[in-house]
C-alpha cells in the first residue's frame, strides 16, 4: 500500500511582501523536512499574500511574483529540503493576462504549475475583473504515487478540476486555499471538502490561509479528509500550524494507462514524472490529529482579535488609541484591543461633557483597570462650548458636534503619539447612520463594524465568563453591560428614543441586510409594517456614512464594504403597498 507523509503549512501571510513570504515558505518547509514529510502544501497566493487585488494588474509585481518563485526553489533546495515537493501559491501572468497560479518545486526547479480555473465574482471576490481561468491541469508523480491540484475555488464548484482529478484515477488532491472566515463557515466546509473527496475518488489535503487581511480574516482550519468522506486531521483555527499527517493509499493496478491521458473533461493535462518508485514501507509515526473547532463565541472574538492584530501590525503600528466612553461598545473594542496587541499597547481616552452621567465616567475607569491599559481623562465641555456659542449651536448641531470634537481630540493624540486611532461602532449602528460622520466614525480601523449590537453584548457576557473561568478579572465592566445604552449627547437620552429596541432592530436588519429579503417578506416575517419602513428607510438613507467608515473585520456572511454594495446617490425606496 503506497505511502506519503504530507505537511499541511497553515501560514499567516501580507500581502506585497514577497521576501517575507517566501521566507515563511523556507521555514515551514524546512519544519515539515525535519518531520519527514515528502509533500508540504501552502496557502493559494502564499507568496504575494491574498487578495492582490489590484495589484494583479501591475505587470511589474506580476513580473516580481514570477521571479520569486524561480528563486524560492533555489532556497528550498539551498535549505537542505530539496527533496520536499512544494506546493506553493503566486501571481503569475502570460500573454493572456494575470493568472492565480500554484507551483510546484522540487530539487531547486519550478517542476509544474497549473492556473486556478473557477474564478469566483461574488461575495467579497472580485476574481474575473483580475484573473484568467486557466485550462490544464498537472499530474505530478511522487514515490509512484500521482498527486493532482485543484485551487480553493476549484473545490467549492461543481465540475471542473475536482471531475477532471477524478476521471484521471489520481491517488491524492492537494488543495491551496484563502478562504476569508465568517460565522459558521466551518459546518460548510468539512462537508464540501468531504463531498469533493468522494467525487475525485482520492483524499484531499485542504490548506487555508491563516490571518487577517485588510478587512478580511483566514481562520485556517486546514483539513486532510480521506476519500470516503472521513476526516482524517484538522488544524486549529486562527492560528499558524503545521499540520503533518501519514496517510496510507489505495494501490491502483492501471497506473500506466492513466500517465497516457493527455486530456479529460475539457482540459488539457500534463504529467511529470519525479520519482516513480514506490517508498519502502515505514511505521506511521505522526497519526492524524483532528484539532477541536471552537464554540460560535469563541470563533468569533478569535476572529475580531486576529483581525485587529494584524491590521495594526502589518501596517507598523505599535499601540491603538480608543474613546472610553464607559458603554458597552467601547468596552468591548478595549477588551480586544488588549487580547490583541496586550494591554501596555491599549490607549484609552475618556472624554467627558457636560452631559455625560457619573457612572459613564466611572465606567471608563473601571474598564481600564481592569484591563490594566493606559488612561487619561480629557474633558470636552470648554472645546464643545467654544463651538456652540460662537455658532448658536442647538439640537442635532450640539448632539454632533460633541462627537466631532471627541474625534478631533482623539485624531490629535494620533498625530502626537503615533497610535492608531480605533473606531467603536457596531454594525448595528453602522446600518441605520447612528452614528456621526467626522465623529464617532473617526479612526483607522473598526473592530466591531460587522458585530451587531446583540452580538456585542453576546460577546461581552461570554468574555467575562471565560475569564472567570480561568481566575482571571472580567475584562468588560458589569455595569457597561447591563446599563441601557446611550450616546450622552443630551440630558437623559437612550438609543431607544431614535431606535426600535435593539433585539427587534437587529432581527429587522439580519433579514434585510444579511438576507436581502424586501418589504412584503419582512411583512411575512411578523414584523410591524411601520417600524419595517422606519428601519428601511434608515438604511437605505445611511449609505454614505458608511462609505466613509473605517475598514473592520468582516465575520457575517454580508459585511458592509466588500460585500454588500449600493450607489450612494438612490432614489429607489421599497415601501408597504396594503
Amino acid at each position: 500500500m503506497p505511502q506519503l507523509r504530507i505537511a499541511s503549512a497553515q501560514v499567516n501571510t501580507c500581502v506585497g511582501d514577497l521576501a517575507g513570504n517566501a521566507d515563511l515558505v523556507v521555514e515551514h518547509t524546512r519544519s515539515a523536512a525535519a518531520e519527514g514529510a515528502h509533500v508540504v502544501v501552502f496557502p493559494e497566493m502564499t507568496l504575494t499574500g491574498y487578495p492582490v487585488e489590484d495589484l494583479a494588474l501591475r505587470g511589474a509585481f506580476a513580473e516580481a511574483s514570477r521571479d520569486a518563485v524561480g528563486a524560492l526553489a533555489t532556497a528550498v533546495a539551498d535549505a537542505g529540503c530539496g527533496d520536499v515537493l512544494v506546493i506553493v501559491g503566486y501571481l503569475d501572468a502570460d500573454d493572456v493576462g494575470p493568472r492565480n497560479a500554484v507551483a510546484a518545486l522540487h530539487r531547486g526547479e519550478v517542476v509544474a504549475t497549473q492556473f486556478k480555473h473557477h474564478l469566483p465574482n461574488y461575495g467579497v471576490f472580485d476574481e474575473r475583473r483580475y484573473f484568467k481561468p486557466g485550462e490544464e491541469l498537472s499530474v505530478l508523480r511522487l514515490h509512484g504515487v500521482d498527486l493532482g491540484m485543484v485551487v480553493c475555488e476549484d473545490l467549492w464548484q461543481d465540475g471542473g478540476p475536482v471531475t477532471a482529478l477524478g476521471a484521471l484515477g489520481v491517488d491524492l488532491v492537494l488543495s491551496p486555499n484563502a478562504s476569508p472566515y465568517e460565522r459558521a463557515k466551518d459546518d460548510v466546509r468539512l462537508p464540501l471538502v468531504a463531498r469533493r473527496a468522494a467525487e475525485a475518488g482520492a483524499p484531499i489535503v485542504y490548506t487555508n490561509q491563516v490571518g487577517g487581511q485588510d478587512d478580511l480574516v483566514f481562520d485556517g482550519d486546514s483539513i486532510v479528509v480521506a476519500a470516503d468522506g472521513t476526516l482524517l486531521a484538522r488544524a486549529p483555527q486562527f492560528a499558524e500550524h503545521l499540520l503533518v499527517v501519514d496517510i496510507d493509499l489505495p494501490e491502483r493496478q492501471d497506473t500506466a494507462e492513466r500517465s497516457r491521458q493527455n486530456t479529460v473533461e475539457g482540459f488539457s493535462v500534463r504529467h511529470r514524472v519525479l520519482t516513480d518508485t514506490p517508498l519502502d514501507p515505514y511505521p506511521p509515526t505522526h497519526r492524524p490529529v483532528v484539532a477541536e473547532p471552537l464554540s460560535d463565541e469563541a470563533e468569533v472574538w478569535s476572529a475580531l482579535v486576529v483581525g485587529l492584530r494584524d491590521y495594526v501590525r502589518k501596517n507598523g503600528f505599535r499601540s491603538v488609541l480608543l474613546g472610553f466612553s464607559g458603554g458597552i461598545d467601547s468596552a468591548v473594542s478595549a477588551a480586544l484591543a488588549a487580547d490583541a496587541l496586550g494591554a501596555d499597547a491599549v490607549y484609552g481616552v475618556s472624554m467627558p461633557s457636560r452631559y455625560s452621567s457619573e457612572h459613564s465616567r466611572s465606567d471608563a475607569a473601571d474598564l481600564a483597570e481592569r484591563l490594566g491599559c493606559h488612561f487619561r481623562v480629557e474633558p470636552v465641555e470648554d472645546m464643545v462650548a467654544t463651538y456652540v456659542d460662537q455658532l448658536h449651536l442647538t439640537g442635532l448641531a450640539e448632539e454632533n458636534i460633541q462627537a466631532r470634537v471627541r474625534g478631533m481630540l482623539l485624531m490629535a493624540l494620533s498625530n502626537l503619539e503615533g497610535h492608531l486611532v480605533l473606531a467603536t461602532g457596531n454594525k448595528t449602528e453602522l446600518a441605520v447612520g447612528y452614528s456621526t460622520i467626522y465623529g464617532d466614525a473617526v479612526g483607522g480601523f473598526a473592530p466591531i463594524k460587522d458585530v451587531f449590537k446583540t452580538h456585542v453584548w453576546e460577546l461581552a457576557r461570554w468574555r467575562n465568563a471565560e475569564a472567570e473561568k480561568r481566575g482571571q478579572t472580567p475584562p468588560i465592566p458589569p455595569n457597561s453591560i447591563s446599563k441601557p445604552p446611550s450616546a450622552e449627547l443630551r440630558p437623559g437620552q437612550l438609543d431607544t428614543d431614535s431606535l426600535p429596541d435593539y433585539a427587534l432592530l437587529d432581527d429587522i436588519l439580519d433579514d434585510y441586510v444579511e438576507g436581502d429579503r424586501g418589504f412584503a417578506d419582512l411583512l411575512a416575517a411578523g414584523f410591524d409594517a411601520e417600524v419595517v419602513d422606519r428601519v428601511v428607510r434608515m438604511v437605505d438613507r445611511a449609505e454614505y456614512k458608511r462609505r466613509q467608515y473605517p475598514p473592520g473585520t468582516k465575520i457575517t456572511f454580508k459585511a458592509f464594504g466588500r460585500d454588500r454594495r449600493l450607489p450612494m446617490t438612490n432614489r429607489w425606496r421599497e415601501t408597504h403597498r396594503p
